[in-house]
């Protein structure tokens, strides 16, 4: 105590220091006296109150305990006087189990007596049942039998309760009862006759259905009663629990079972569309169920059955159990697709689940899948072998088809622009139309792989197709009689290269909605492929063309030429009735076909120039030869600009180069060869040494020295290339020995 004393007093001197610093605050000395005074009767009165709350609980708990000993006491009193009672009573309780035991043989005498009449008359009972149940009266038959069940049971449990161990009293009983076991699952075959026929029942008498519903209702009453019972008692009757409840769903499930599995036709061995049926029933059936469970059955159950939840799982496993057992047979590609559309896509749909009146009990969304992704994905990836298989298949079967055409003795069909065509394109992309159809039915993902397998397949049969192309033009050109249609056929080859082109196009615009996509998958190796076939084609009709020719453009610029052969009117003739024909090639081939046929007959006739068939003796003999090669010039273009009228302006420039040999050819002055010459190199660049000597062995009249005079000034000159300049000279090749024709060397 001195040790706070201490510290008060310093703290006392402190704050009085404090307050004390200045003269002025003398004056207020009486001041803080008083208010000190003032602090210390209130922490002194706070105290004195606190001190007395303290005591005031203290004795509250003081008595409290002293309560607390006394009742102890009592009871500790109380419990003695208990156990000196029992031990006194012991004696006569044991006096009293003769009577203990009368009172359980009076209470299995009073349920004798009371169940006596129902004793007397089981036999009578039973066959009134038995009528009951064949007459379908089943809710009468049910409580006759639970009379029955009821007066067993209460006696066999009156006997347990007397002497659980005599099970030969226990025997008795039940072997008196015997028939009512039998009698009971006789009941219950109807009850599960009615269940398995509730979609039929429910809308012919529905009375019969709630009567089914009450008595199993009643049953699983019984069984919960006599379940509480064995856990008090440990007795339970025969036969219990029977879980009637359990058992009906189970019938349902099985019911449901047999229905979806039974709607598949006995002609799946013949029927290709045996899936399809099938698939189609089991929707028809199920919707249909589902329609009457919502509207009629609902009605007849219980609210805690939830009825339509429990048949829409019922119906939902075993159609997945149907549907895996479809999915792990040897399905064909249409099966599969037919499988997984229905799958993925009708069975969500408005036409089956998503139907408006099964809404709102149905979500779709909610709905499980049928099938795991895992066999999803097998069944599509087998689905895409199977295609691929079916595709090469397809294209081998269209082009063998499309090759026996080609050597029929009649003319291919044309189109309706009168182009000449096969069938070939037709077929191969409605086969592919109706695969890409069947895959978007099933997803967007699948269309694409189908599209990316067709234009892939189309690449390899376009290849194919280009060697079956190649290999009849070989066979034709080993005997040109044959085929008899060679050249139409041939016309149709090279419209079908467009065609296809058109359809590549087509299918990808309408299955692909990315332009990128559209642009690209495939396309320009197929692009470049089709423009070879076509291209082979028309060089192979030129080639044609040119066979018939072969004789005539030999006879160019010979002797026979010079006195008067119609050659170039044959030439013109020719060409001319060859373009009929090739007018029913499309405006594309067409027209690049004819540049090439015109440049082609110009080479050829300056061909014959520099093969120097001829060398003319005097000044008339070249003057007529060049005047006969600018009238047949002339007709060349008179000709080619009928053939190409309407896509090529300016047709002369080809055959303008005949006219300026010619020119050179008739110029009677020798002395101004040498300008004549120099201005044909100014036109033609690619003009080289062996043609100007092979032109100038063709006029006769220059010599030796004037040819070597003339090729080196011509040489040292400066020549320039126009950029629109298309060499002709350049692929001309001036024969040192004695020449073969050029159709013979191509040949």
């Amino acid at each position: 105590m001195e040790e706070p004393d201490r510290e008060a007093v310093a703290t006392a001197v402190q704050r009085v220091a404090g307050m004390l610093q200045r003269p002025d605050q003398l004056d207020k000395v009486e001041q803080y006296r008083r208010r000190e005074a003032r602090k210390k009767a209130s922490v002194e009165a706070r105290l004195k109150a606190a001190i007395q709350s303290q005591l005031d609980g203290v004795r509250t708990g003081l008595n409290q305990l002293h309560n607390a000993l006394n009742d102890v006491k009592d009871i500790q009193q109380s419990l003695a006087d208990v156990s000196k009672d029992w031990r006194q009573s012991i004696n006569t309780i044991e006096s009293l189990k003769d009577v203990k035991d009368a009172v359980v043989q009076h209470s299995q005498l009073a349920a004798a007596v009371e169940n006596l009449k129902n004793i007397f008359s089981v036999p009578e009972i039973v066959r009134e049942t038995q009528d009951l149940i064949e007459q379908g009266e089943l809710l009468q038959a049910h409580r006759k039998l639970m009379d029955l069940e009821c007066s067993r049971d209460d006696l066999m449990y009156e006997q347990y309760r007397m002497d659980s161990k005599n099970t030969h009293d226990m025997n008795l009983i039940q072997n008196y009862f015997g028939k009512v076991h039998p009698l009971s699952e006789e009941l219950a075959k109807q009850l599960w006759m009615v269940i398995q026929r509730s979609i039929v029942t429910v809308r012919r008498d529905p009375t019969l259905l709630v009567s089914v519903v009450r008595i199993i209702e009643r049953e699983e009453k019984v069984d919960r009663r006599m379940m509480d019972r064995k856990k008090q008692t440990g007795f339970i009757p025969p036969g219990r629990p029977k879980k009637w409840k359990d058992k009906m769903f189970d019938v349902l499930d099985k019911t449901i079972i047999t229905r979806i599995e039974g709607s598949q036709a006995d002609t799946r061995e013949s029927d290709k569309m045996w899936l399809v049926r099938h698939l189609e029933i089991i929707r028809r059936y199920m919707l249909e169920d589902l329609i009457i469970i919502k509207n009629l059955m609902v009605q007849c159950f219980p609210p805690s059955y939830n009825i339509f939840n429990r048949v829409l799982d019922l119906y939902h496993q075993a159609l997945s159990s149907r549907i895996q057992e479809l999915a792990s047979e040897e399905l064909e590609a249409n099966e599969i697709v037919s499988l997984l559309t229905w799958v993925l896509n009708t069975y969500q749909s408005v036409e089956m689940m998503g139907n408006p009146e099964l809404i709102p009990e149905i979500n779709v969304k909610s709905l499980k899948p049928l099938l795991s992704q895992d066999i999803v994905d097998q069944l599509l990836h087998k689905y895409m072998a199977t295609l691929r298989s079916n595709i090469i298949a397809w294209l081998r079967k269209a082009l063998e088809t499309d090759k026996k055409d080609w050597d029929k003795n009649t003319e291919p069909e044309a189109d309706q622009d009168g182009y000449f065509q096969t069938t070939l394109p037709a077929i191969v992309f409605q086969m592919f139309e109706q695969n890409l159809q069947v895959a978007a039915q099933i997803s967007d993902d699948l269309k694409k792989k189908v599209l990316h397998l067709c234009l892939q397949q189309m690449n390899t049969f376009l290849n194919r197709y280009a060697e079956e192309a190649q290999l009849y033009k070989e066979d034709h050109l080993r005997s040109r009689q044959h085929p008899a249609c060679y050249v139409q056929y041939m016309i149709a080859i090279i419209n079908n290269c467009q065609t296809f082109k058109e359809s590549i196009v087509s299918l990808k615009r309408k299955y692909l909605r990315d332009e990128d996509d559209i642009i690209g998958f495939g396309s320009s190796a197929m692009d470049t492929t089709l423009d070879s076939i076509a291209n082979d084609g028309c060089c192979s009709l030129l080639d044609e063309v040119f066979m018939d020719l072969e004789q005539h453009l030999n006879d160019l610029m010979t002797r026979k030429w010079l006195g008067g052969s119609n050659t170039v009117d044959t030439i013109c003739v020719t060409i001319e009735d060859y373009f009929n024909d090739f007018a029913k090639i499309k405006t594309h081939y067409n027209q690049e076909m004819t540049i090439k046929a015109h440049r082609k007959v110009v080479t050829e006739y300056i061909k014959a120039i520099m093969q120097k068939r001829i060398s003319f003796r005097n000044a008339e003999e070249r003057k007529e030869g060049a005047e006969k090669m600018i009238k047949e010039a002339e007709q060349f273009k008179f000709l080619f600009k009928r053939l190409t009228a309407g896509f090529i302006e300016d047709t002369d420039g080809l055959c303008n180069t005949i006219i300026d040999i010619a020119e050179v050819l008739k110029l009677t002055d020798p002395s101004l060869l040498y300008l004549e010459v120099s201005t044909l190199v100014g036109r033609y660049p690619d003009l080289r040494d062996d043609h100007i000597a092979a032109l100038l062995a063709v006029r006769g009249d220059a010599s030796r020295e004037m040819k070597q005079t003339i090729i080196e000034t011509v040489e040292q000159s400066q020549r320039q290339q126009s950029a629109n300049y298309t060499p002709i000279f350049k692929d001309i090749i001036v024969p040192t020995v004695p020449s073969l024709s050029v159709p013979k060397l191509l040949k």
